[in-house]
């Protein structure tokens, strides 16, 4: 029989996703729940939350079948530099730039968190992004929002 043994890195990443499911649900007690079909503004954050609990204790239970841990990898620094700052920028200049000009840039910044980008490919991946989140935002759901910014002289 195997001696029993944690596997050091699933169980960090559970711990993380357990103490942040916790935290978010508990934060969510505090609004009106409400229920399945007439949804207050708690329902989706504490279900948000117990789906990240429950994908805690998943990782937690793989994380003890295993013998023996494996060394976390190399951290990809590209893809946190460029990935997690993203939706900062469209947050911070939706307003100024505008909703086409935000997403096309958020688009483009993210798009170069892999290095096999080239730099044609991530203009046309943003270009299409930004036609598709037009169409579906500003047509099909209707939603009022500034197509192009006060930033911006057209």
């Amino acid at each position: 029989m195997k001696p029993f043994a944690i596997d050091r890195t699933n169980a960090i990443c559970a711990a993380l996703f357990i103490g942040f499911g916790a935290c978010f649900a508990l934060q969510s007690l505090g609004l009106e729940i409400g229920t399945a079909f007439r949804m207050g503004p708690g329902y989706f954050p504490l279900v948000l939350a117990v789906v990240l609990i429950l994908l805690g204790a998943i990782i937690l239970i793989q994380a003890v079948r295993f013998d023996s841990s494996e060394p976390i990898g190399h951290i990809a620094w590209r893809g946190m530099l460029l990935i997690l700052p993203a939706p900062i920028f469209f947050g911070l200049t939706v307003r100024g730039l505008g909703f086409i000009p935000s997403i096309f840039l958020t688009a483009l910044i993210a798009s170069f968190a892999s290095g096999r980008m080239k730099p044609l490919t991530a203009l046309a991946l943003s270009a299409g992004l930004t036609l598709f989140a037009f169409l579906v935002f500003s047509y099909a759901l209707g939603l009022p929002f500034r197509r192009f910014g006060p930033w911006l002289p057209l």
